[in-house]
Formats: C-alpha cells, sequence, structure tokens
C-alpha cells in the first residue's frame, strides 16, 4: 500500500442537486471502504459527510459515513437529490481559510469535493492553502453539473439525466402542441453552456430513430453560444407557424444578445442569487416576456392574437427520477475513481470522462476516467463547440450522435 496519512476523510456536496450526485457520495465511500478505510490498523480512520457542504464543515456538522450498510448506500446512490444536503456558498481567500481550519480541527487528512467549476476553485484555494502551511491534505474534486460546462470532460455528472428529463419533457410538450396548436416556449437550464437546451432535440422523430419528423419540435433551439436577436426570432417563429399553424421552442435560460448582454437579465431587473448573478431559473420572467413579445407582433391588424404560453422548466429538470443509465453508472465511477486516486498516493486532482469510442450514429459508446489538473477546471466554463450548433436556431447532427448514447432510450409514442 502507498504510504497513507493518518486521519479522518470528509466528503461534500456543493451547488445545485442532481439526480445523480449521490451515486458519486457513494462512489467514494465505496472507493475509500474497499481500500479499508475505517477498519482497525487503518490510516484513514472514518469517513464523514459535511452537512451541506463547506459551511457545515466550518460548523463541525458531520454525517458518519464509515459504517454505513451496503443497502443503505445502493439506495442512496439511486436517490435524487443531495443527500448530506447541498450549499451555494462560494469561498473566497477567507472562507478557505476557515474550511482549511476545520479540517486541522478534525484531523480530515483527505478532502472530497462533489460538484461544479466553483466547487473546484474551492478545493485549489483549500489545496494550495494545505501546502503553504505544510500540512499534508489530499484535495480532490468530484465532477458534477447539469450544465455539463466543466472543462476537460466529454461530459459531466448530472447532465445525462438532465437531458434525458429535457428530452422527454420536450417530445410529450410537443404531442400538446400538435393537439391544441399554438405557439409553445420551454425556458431551459443552462446560463452560458446550451447543451441541456440542444438536449430537447433529441424529441425529435428523427433524432431518436431516423424516420421522418414532419417537422416534429422543438423545431426552433437556442443557446447562449449564438447571439439571440429579438427580431431573428419573431421572423423565425412566424416562418414555422405560418407553414405549420404552431411553434414548439426550446430557449437557454442564459441567450444573450451580440454584446454579451444577458436578455434575462434585461427582463429580471433587480432579481439575483446568492452569488450576485441574475436569477433566472427561479423566475419564468424569461418565457413570459418572450410570450409577450411574440402576441404583440404576430397579431394581424385587427385580428386575434396568436395562442401563445411559456413554461420555465426550473428546477424540477436537475433530480427527476428517471436517471440516464451511463449517468448512474459513471456517477458512481467518477466517484471511486477519486477514492482510488487518493488511496494510490496523488495529492490532489479533478476527474473527467473521457470518451474513448467516435462519435456518430450506431457506434458503441464507450469512456474511461483520468486525473487532471484543479487549475484545469477551477473557475473555467467550457461552451458548446461549434460543431455541435446549426445555424442560428438549430443543433447539428454530430450533437444528436454525441448525446444519444448520453440519454439513453427514449420512448416510443404512436401518431396518428
Amino acid at each position: 500500500m502507498p504510504e497513507l496519512i493518518e486521519g479522518n476523510a470528509v466528503i461534500g456536496q456543493s451547488g445545485g442537486p442532481t439526480a445523480v450526485i449521490n451515486a458519486s457520495l457513494v462512489g467514494v465511500v465505496e472507493g475509500l471502504r474497499r481500500a479499508g478505510a475505517g477498519r482497525p490498523g487503518h490510516p484513514i480512520l472514518k469517513i464523514l459527510g459535511m452537512r451541506h457542504g463547506v459551511s457545515g464543515l466550518t460548523k463541525g456538522e458531520f454525517h458518519d459515513l464509515t459504517d454505513l450498510s451496503a443497502d443503505r448506500l445502493d439506495r442512496l446512490a439511486t436517490t435524487p437529490s443531495a443527500g448530506l444536503g447541498s450549499t451555494r456558498d462560494k469561498p473566497d481567500q477567507a472562507y478557505c481559510e476557515r474550511i482549511f481550519e476545520a479540517c486541522e480541527k478534525h484531523n480530515i487528512r483527505y478532502f472530497f469535493y462533489i460538484g461544479g467549476n466553483d466547487s473546484s476553485d474551492t478545493c485549489r484555494i483549500v489545496n494550495e492553502l494545505s501546502n503553504a502551511r505544510g500540512y499534508e491534505l489530499r484535495c480532490f474534486h468530484v465532477p458534477k453539473t447539469v450544465d455539463n460546462d466543466l472543462m476537460g470532460s466529454d461530459h459531466t455528472p448530472g447532465f445525462p439525466s438532465a437531458a434525458r428529463f429535457v428530452a422527454k419533457a420536450c417530445m410529450a410538450d410537443f404531442m400538446d402542441n400538435i393537439s391544441l396548436p399554438g405557439i409553445k416556449i420551454n425556458v431551459v437550464m443552462g446560463r452560458h453552456a446550451g447543451f441541456l437546451t440542444a438536449a430537447s432535440a433529441m424529441a425529435r422523430r428523427e433524432a431518436r430513430y431516423g424516420c421522418e419528423s414532419i417537422g416534429d419540435g422543438p423545431q426552433l433551439i437556442y443557446v447562449p453560444e449564438v447571439a439571440f436577436d429579438l427580431d431573428r426570432f419573431v421572423q423565425d417563429v412566424a416562418e414555422v407557424y405560418d407553414r405549420q399553424g404552431r411553434c414548439h421552442i426550446a430557449v437557454s435560460e442564459g441567450i444573450q444578445d451580440k454584446d454579451g448582454q444577458s436578455i434575462g437579465a434585461l427582463l429580471i431587473q433587480g432579481e439575483t442569487d446568492a452569488h450576485g448573478n441574475a436569477q433566472l431559473s427561479g423566475s419564468g420572467a424569461l418565457g413570459d416576456q418572450l410570450a409577450n413579445v411574440l402576441k404583440a407582433r404576430l397579431t394581424p391588424e385587427g385580428g386575434k392574437p396568436p395562442r401563445v404560453r411559456a413554461d420555465t422548466f426550473g428546477y424540477v429538470q436537475r433530480c427527476f427520477p428517471d436517471q440516464s443509465p451511463v449517468d448512474l453508472a459513471e456517477s458512481r465511477g467518477v466517484g471511486r475513481y477519486a477514492a482510488n486516486l487518493a488511496m494510490s498516493g496523488d495529492i490532489d486532482g479533478s476527474v473527467a470522462i473521457v470518451r474513448t469510442s467516435p462519435i456518430g450514429a450506431d457506434q458503441p459508446y464507450a469512456s474511461r476516467f483520468e486525473r487532471i489538473e484543479l487549475s484545469d477546471v477551477a473557475a473555467k466554463t467550457r461552451h458548446m463547440p461549434p460543431e455541435f450548433i446549426e445555424g442560428t436556431n438549430n443543433v447539428s447532427q454530430m450533437f444528436l450522435d454525441y448525446c444519444r448514447p448520453l440519454v439513453g432510450e427514449l420512448p416510443r409514442y404512436e401518431r396518428l
């Protein structure tokens, strides 16, 4: 066994919960226990869970996971949301000082943090503090985010399950749209990256099994990576509506104009989240305002306005209990891999998912995990690559081939 320092291991969950974040928690616990953690004579004395992330760590609030039964761990792995509780705290240098002091106080030598790019940045700062103080603390970031915006990975745990929800929700919503024709807008999560909104394209029949779609929705998809122009949006909708008598639309909450100004922020004056960002997911303002614009501009002179409705998918996207099989397996796997890194002598790092199979229709899917530097992930944002985007309101075939194996098999509905 590589030389391990004696002390406790701690695991935390951060940011928005997902359908599979608990699978990563279980993976870390399993990886540590398989190496002997918690048994007499092993250097890792206890496996502790932070209550509500680093907020609980600084208060000394823990859940002892050392002897949690295998049955409970298996159930927890398939349970959505954050079992330990999460936090939106975004630690600065002073906050990280308190995190480091809590680690010293509770003899924590192994630090695992499950979350997005802010969580990886917390790991980085705490790791640098421990190195500067000469206190050996092995810091590992375990990736998670439904936005799919972490650097270094093909995709991020949490995204495939959220994408599965978006695809199925849009499938059902499109059936509603053709039953009672009109214009329907669905606002999907994604402040800076459009992956999740793009997954709505999986609702189209030709995207799922190659048959003729005859204009299946969503016919229009708008992502943050493409500058949003309100006049062009109205024209896009008008063309589809005039041709088909209905229009089904997916819009990212993070759409922005050519100057990089968030459309949602322009419409949601004064509402901000804990980080000072415009509160997009908890408000229906973007969808409502876009609907009002369409009603005003598409009403014929002296005529009736078109039927326009908008829904904001909101938080239900994150934790809907219909996990993608690939997501469930990989999320547990990244946790185990992080634990194995710590047990093999690595002192820090993040875990990336690398796709080892080519992207293409009918290609068998395969992936592996690898360690990457915390600095490669911390506080950075990945965007949809240009090859995943088609024009100003659509996604490419390459994106569909990329996304299909991640979301898993989707239902096949009958149409008359």
